[in-house]
């Protein structure tokens, strides 16, 4: 098997623009200063984990929280826009992006797991097989890591309805369709609200996440 590559599909922390429902809570500034910590975290493990990695971003950088950080992190990484009407749409565009970059399998991710190790994306990867790949649950449902032997398989995510408790289930499904049976690696609790910031920060306290969250101290409403 080729070897696999590392796929990151992120939001720049752009204040108003990422994190809006944490920013209900903590404000847009703040919540953008966890999203650009978490998803610095995030390509602080891919980037340990994977010799090739890939950066589909929605949003501009020159606008967002930590932006000389973030560009420093993805310096030899290829960068390129998201494309695509649903979240759905664009995650089968960023496979297909990375799949026209060479051969090899693809373990992709967001930046909602800032407790992300490179050990655990590394394990993920040694699940895939021609004809599986490998899906991490997240705690409500979802997912938070998808590996493919074959990148293009992502076309059918349009066709599943993202951010629900059945978004996992329903990823499966419709790879099932496509031939493709997924193995599950570590499950992990996407940061989404107030009270997943502060069990991921706890449960990963040398993360820049859990040090920006630190931060918030009573900033915290």
């Amino acid at each position: 098997m080729s070897t696999p590559r590392g796929l990151v599909v992120a939001k720049a922390p752009v204040p108003g623009f990422a994190k809006t429902r944490l920013a209900a809570r903590v404000g847009a500034r703040n919540a953008a200063e966890l999203a650009a910590a978490a998803l610095l975290d995030t390509l602080a493990a891919v980037a340990d984990a994977f010799d090739e990695c890939h950066l589909a971003l929605a949003g501009d950088v020159d606008d967002a929280c930590r932006s000389d950080e973030i560009r420093a992190a993805v310096a030899s990484w290829h960068v390129f826009a998201q494309e695509g009407t649903t979240f759905g749409d664009r995650l089968a565009h960023a496979h297909r992006v990375v799949a026209g970059c060479g051969p090899g399998p693809v373990v992709q991710v967001g930046m909602d797991t800032p407790q992300v190790t490179a050990s655990m994306l590394t394990a993920a990867a040694d699940e895939i097989r021609p004809g599986r790949g490998v899906l991490g649950p997240a705690e409500d449902g979802g997912w938070w890591l998808l590996g493919l032997d074959d990148p293009t398989a992502a076309d059918v995510l349009p066709d599943v309805v993202m951010s629900t408790d059945r978004t996992g289930s329903d990823t499966r499904r419709a790879l099932a369709g496509r031939g493709v049976a997924l193995a599950t690696t570590t499950t992990l609790c996407d940061v989404d609200t107030i009270e997943d910031a502060e069990a991921v920060a706890l449960v990963a306290p040398l993360t820049r996440f859990a040090t920006a969250w630190s931060a918030l101290g009573c900033e915290v409403s």
